[in-house]
């Protein structure tokens, strides 16, 4: 079937790209027309804060337990003067009429607005806030609109400070991260296989995987919840894979024309041998993204889902469009003339300016077009061809000799490695799951400063309060406000314990000032401690159940949720995988290993991350202030990116060396020439990954940065420690006994030639020119 694609797609070139051109392009104009509809909801399922928002909800008419933020103001008249409260009463007047807005409680509220003025220390009666409440359905685009408006508002006077407060508030530009990784696959591509098409095929069926999986999965979000930063994930990981694949696929089609092949015919041994390879690896990429579903949170599963639809598309863009454009290209994949080189290094520098913020995508095109005026004065020398240098014979190579050492001192490497990985990995025992709070935001956002200003004139724990709620009569409320006040207000750790229930609400509602930042230790061991030592009494007392809830209490019991879910969701992908990596290489041991690899260099990436933003080690580095907990939801979203990624790797190793020794038997033959033919393409492959993740260190957000940190690092351990170094050390320790399987396993198993080994290529006369 694939060799029938493979030629169909070289003959019907045309046409292939046409539907292709046609398809991206209906799917563009079909998103234009209908719109997006990404929503987020953190809604976890079975949770005390989510009990508690639930309540505050009901009591409110249903816009209670939505997201909050602050407006903060530091006045040097005093928050009380005349002029101060005019100009902020105005501000917050305003603000209640921007959309979106369901509540704001001013300082200037009477009683309840009291508590909102700092009352004692140097900053007494000098800094006060007003409460914002929003309502729960709000994405993060609809954020970035109410945070534009509300800027708008503020006033720029003379002694007074105002600042926007909370996570709502944060500045969030999307990562522009994806240019720069293209800007260094343009160059790793170009030094690694000296030919602009060779470089260029890749990138090109790559963008138009991701460009039709984005619109897709964009169309898909009217019928899924998927969270509004679904399309930059999936744009991310289409574009690393889309890459890998083609490529994978481009160096097997230019090894049989060197072998003599015609054009066609190394197209189709191409897209039967390594097409086969791509399409296992891309699905366990899909398996491992779908086995996000197993935690159980619907934004959970959209990113999964909508990941999933775009690794889907660069997989079919490589088996059916990437034949096309080699069937344009034919033996001009070989010839890369000084004009091609030098538009694709003004290409990578262009997307480097872009990608850095130093000139805009118009700036970029204006250059273009002075560079083409400029390039016509001298282009007659620019079409002369690169002189090109003959490849090595594959047992003549580096990497030949390098397997060669390796199988001579196998202990030696497998011991070195296996030291490597486990010592970068210890740090994961300590890992402890959470948010950072905003005091981990540059020291130039309004959200820092907010945050600083309010934890100075009211204590650290004010920037994360808890909230307590109980359903009680109106009759009770008083008698058991005071039960829960006398409980709590004697609870080590407690700053402050204040009641704010409205008036005549069924609800009792008492705020808590932990006297720790919302990211410590010690405001977690509070949560617990109030919800199982001191709590129960109460609740016994008043006969009623008291919910401790609030946005940190919430993150709490987000990160306890995860935390519970991820040995099911690693148990199920990696079990998955072991199953198909069996079927395909008819073997035990070779899934068996290569599954503890692939375990232990992400827990090597693990370590990583908890050293650098968790105890802090070179935070000044990566432009981090100070450790945190690691959010919740990063290890979920790495282990099934960085097992998919080295997934991939795997499988285009090992599918070479099985290859090789089912034509052979000779297992050290194998393993040698395995890590000889694909050596060079996985490097690629794996230092545009590792630059691609490694730009997230320019982005100002923690959480990207960790993002980044932990999946640049899991790339560079996969592609380099495990296997060229532990592959081939244990392949060589186990000689023949990789490929052995029990008979009565190899009858029940299903048979998958992922390297088409069996299946021999045709060959068609075609003339060569």
């Amino acid at each position: 079937m694939l060799e029938r694609i493979a030629r169909f797609s070289f003959r019907r070139r045309r046409i292939v790209l046409l539907c292709w051109v046609v398809v991206l392009v209906g799917l563009g104009v079909l998103q234009g027309v209908t719109g997006s509809a990404f929503r987020t909801d953190f809604t976890l399922p079975d949770s005390e804060s989510n009990d508690g928002f639930s309540l505050l909800r009901a009591a409110s008419g249903g816009d209670g337990g939505g997201f909050d933020g602050t407006i903060v103001f530091r006045a040097d008249a005093g928050v009380t003067d005349p002029t101060v409260v005019a100009t902020m009463t105005e501000v917050f007047d305003r603000t209640r009429g921007v959309e979106g807005v369901t509540s704001l409680v001013s300082p200037y509220d009477g009683e309840v607005g009291a508590s909102q003025i700092a009352p004692a220390g140097p900053l007494a009666g000098k800094v006060a806030f007003a409460r914002v409440g929003f309502a729960p359905t709000l994405g993060q685009s609809d954020f970035l609109h109410i945070t534009e408006e509300v800027k708008e508002l503020l006033p720029e006077q003379e002694g007074l400070q105002v600042e926007l407060g909370g996570q709502v508030f944060a500045e969030f530009e999307p990562p522009e991260s994806e240019l720069l990784g293209l800007a260094f696959a343009v160059v790793i591509l170009l030094v690694s296989f000296g030919s602009v098409l060779a470089m260029g095929l890749p990138i090109g069926v790559a963008l138009f995987g991701v460009g039709t999986g984005v619109t897709l999965l964009t169309l898909a979000s009217h019928l899924i919840n998927m969270p509004d930063f679904t399309n930059i994930l999936a744009a991310m990981i289409g574009l690393g894979v889309g890459i890998d694949y083609a490529l994978f696929i481009v160096t097997r089609y230019r090894e049989a024309v060197h072998r003599g092949l015609s054009f066609e015919d190394a197209t189709a041994e191409s897209i039967t041998t390594a097409g086969r390879a791509v399409l296992f690896a891309g699905c366990t990429v899909v398996i491992s993204l779908l086995g996000m579903l197993l935690m159980g949170l619907d934004f959970v599963r959209g990113l999964g889902i909508g990941a999933s639809i775009a690794v889907a598309m660069t997989m079919v863009a490589s088996i059916t469009l990437l034949p096309a454009l080699l069937g344009f290209a034919q033996a001009r994949v070989e010839v890369t003339r000084y004009r091609g080189l030098v538009a694709a290094l003004a290409v990578a520098v262009a997307l480097f300016l872009v990608g850095l913020k130093l000139v805009s995508a118009a700036g970029v095109v204006l250059l273009g077009g002075l560079a083409v005026v400029l390039a016509s004065f001298v282009v007659a020398p620019l079409r002369r061809e690169v002189p090109r240098r003959e490849p090595k014979p594959m047992r003549e190579t580096m990497w030949f000799r390098w397997s060669r050492t390796l199988q001579r001192h196998p202990w030696v490497g497998a011991i070195g490695g296996l030291f490597i990985l486990v010592v970068l990995a210890l740090p994961v025992f300590s890992l402890r799951l959470g948010f950072a709070d905003e005091g981990n935001f540059p020291e130039t956002s309004s959200v820092r400063r907010a945050y600083d200003i309010l934890g100075e004139a009211f204590g650290p724990g004010f920037n994360g309060p808890l909230t307590l709620v109980a359903q009680v009569a109106p009759s009770d409320s008083a008698a058991a406000t005071g039960a829960v006040l006398t409980a709590v207000t004697a609870t080590p750790g407690v700053q402050a314990a204040l009641p704010v229930t409205p008036p005549d609400s069924p609800l009792l509602v008492v705020q808590v000032i932990p006297a720790t930042s919302p990211q410590d230790e010690a405001t977690e061991e509070l949560v617990a401690t109030l919800r199982d030592d001191v709590l129960p009494a109460v609740e016994a007392s008043i006969g009623t159940p008291v919910f401790v809830t609030g946005t940190v209490p919430a993150n709490i019991d987000f990160a306890s949720f995860i935390a519970g879910r991820l040995p099911i969701f690693f148990g199920a992908v990696l079990g998955l995988s072991f199953l198909l990596l069996m079927a395909v290489f008819r073997s035990l041991l070779v899934p068996l290993k290569a599954v503890v690899m692939n375990l232990l260099s992400i827990g090597s990436a693990f370590g990583v991350v908890v050293a650098i933003f968790q105890w802090g080690w070179f935070g000044e580095l990566v432009g981090i202030g100070k450790g945190a907990p690691i959010e919740a939801w990063g290890p979920m979203m790495m282990f099934a990116i960085v097992f998919g990624l080295s997934m991939d790797y795997e499988v285009f190793l090992l599918s070479r060396m099985k290859e090789e020794y089912d034509r052979t038997g000779d297992n050290a033959t194998a393993v040698a020439d395995g890590v000889a033919t694909t050596a060079r393409v996985i490097t690629a492959a794996a230092a545009i990954m590792v630059f691609l993740f490694g730009s997230f260190l320019l982005e100002s957000n923690r959480a990207i940065k960790v993002f980044g940190v932990g999946l640049a690092t899991a790339v560079f351990l996969d592609a380099t420690v495990v296997r060229m170094i532990l592959v081939p050390a244990t392949m060589e320790l186990l000689g023949a006994r990789n490929w052995w399987l029990p008979r009565w396993l190899d009858r029940i198993l299903p048979r998958i030639d992922v390297e088409g080994g069996g299946h021999a290529v045709e060959r068609t006369p075609e003339p060569v020119g």
